[in-house]
């Protein structure tokens, strides 16, 4: 029995909807599945081609490349120095006195000769004047004994008088004649102290600070002196290789003396450039090195004396070496290599033997020659055959930054 609308359940769901829904996905479905068979159909197909896959080119690898060079290669070595004067004096007083005058001031530069101190001279202007006295007194008894002399010779010759007192008179002119030597070393001895009692600088260079001041008591053989003067232009420079670098260094120095250049002990600062003048008799055991000097002008006082600083000689230049930016050269299990730009423009790696680095450039000796293509930058992402886009770079503008070191 059908209910009449008006006799539905309102809460009763209706049941036709469902249904027509679950016809509608039925269809779906069997439309994917024909269409699915449909291409599959048309993929076996004989004679019929697989679509084909499209072609792919490798990326090529951005990298800066410069040309291995040829030049002179400056060799040198580096070895930690002190500021050595040539010259230096502690001045001290060669009298006993009082100081009436300093002359100079504290860190002054002095010539030789020029005035520092003053002591009383007063006691040597005495010491002076009583030796001048006592000369005259003895020349007087001197030309007195003379007169007796003569007087003695005399008689004697003519029988009035004996050969003693003859003798006696000729002794006594001897001894009134040393006493006149004795007086007149005396009075040299008094010149000597009274200029002594003023003080001159013996050498020329710096004055350092005062040791005494005025109105003190000093002697001459105080431990301390008066000052120190050192000498400033030319310096020295003392410093010390490894002894394996002695064959170089004599083989250099025996046909010019070789070049050494000065930097500040960190190396951040340029100070001077001169040349060495000694290199030590002996190695020393203790350490297996030799001592060298080197001197320089340092008109501009950039030479302090006792600093520490590094000194570096270039001890040969090896000739039309093949160079190349250090930062080029990698290592890797089989040694140092580079990679080497080929003209298809894809990288080959090369072993190198390598030689002297000298500021940012390394010799090879054996792998690459000048004008090959070296790899500067970009080497993380290569392997052998690796094909790359080029920058090339102008070594000429980074060799100034080795002439610069030389």
């Amino acid at each position: 029995m059908e209910l009449s609308p008006s006799n539905k359940n309102p809460d009763m769901p209706e049941r036709r909807k469902p249904r027509r829904r679950g016809r509608w996905i039925v269809g779906i479905l069997l439309l994917a599945i024909a269409g699915g068979g449909y291409a599959m159909r048309d993929r076996l197909i004989p004679g019929k081609p697989l679509p084909a896959k499209a072609a792919t080119t490798p990326a090529t690898i951005p990298i800066t490349a410069v040309l291995a060079a040829s030049r002179d290669l400056p060799i040198s070595r580096s070895g930690l120095g002190t500021v050595t004067p040539l010259n230096q004096v502690d001045v001290k007083v060669r009298v006993d006195g009082q100081i009436q005058k300093i002359a100079f001031t504290e860190g002054q530069d002095v010539k030789a000769g020029d005035l520092l101190a003053e002591v009383d001279p007063r006691p040597y202007q005495a010491q002076l004047a009583q030796a001048q006295a006592t000369l005259q007194k003895d020349m007087a008894q001197l030309a007195n004994s003379r007169k007796e002399e003569g007087r003695a010779t005399r008689l004697s010759t003519l029988g009035a008088g004996s050969s003693q007192a003859s003798d006696t008179a000729k002794a006594q002119v001897a001894i009134n004649e040393a006493l006149i030597a004795g007086d007149q070393a005396a009075i040299d001895t008094a010149k000597l102290n009274l200029a002594f009692a003023t003080v001159t600088a013996p050498i020329a260079g710096r004055a350092g600070l005062k040791q005494a001041n005025e109105g003190a008591i000093i002697h001459a053989n105080d431990a301390a002196g008066l000052v120190t003067i050192t000498q400033l232009h030319p310096i020295a420079v003392q410093f010390s290789l490894p002894q394996d670098d002695l064959p170089d260094l004599l083989a250099g120095q025996a046909k010019a003396p070789l070049q050494v250049s000065v930097d500040s002990r960190d190396g951040s600062r340029h100070l001077a450039d001169g040349k060495l003048t000694v290199i030590d008799s002996r190695v020393d055991t203790a350490t297996g090195t030799i001592k060298l000097q080197a001197e320089f002008e340092n008109l501009n006082n950039a030479l302090w004396p006792g600093a520490l600083v590094t000194a570096r000689v270039i001890v040969r230049t090896d000739a039309n070496a093949t160079v190349v930016p250090s930062i080029a050269v990698q290592n890797g299990q089989k040694g140092p290599y580079v990679f080497v730009v080929k003209p298809d423009s894809t990288v080959a790696v090369t072993q190198v033997q390598t030689g002297e680095t000298v500021g940012d450039f390394t010799a090879l000796k054996a792998g690459i020659s000048p004008g090959d293509n070296i790899v500067l930058s970009g080497q993380s992402r290569l392997t052998q055959g690796t094909r790359v886009s080029v920058t090339q770079s102008d070594i000429s503008a980074q060799h100034l930054a080795l002439e610069a070191k030389q």
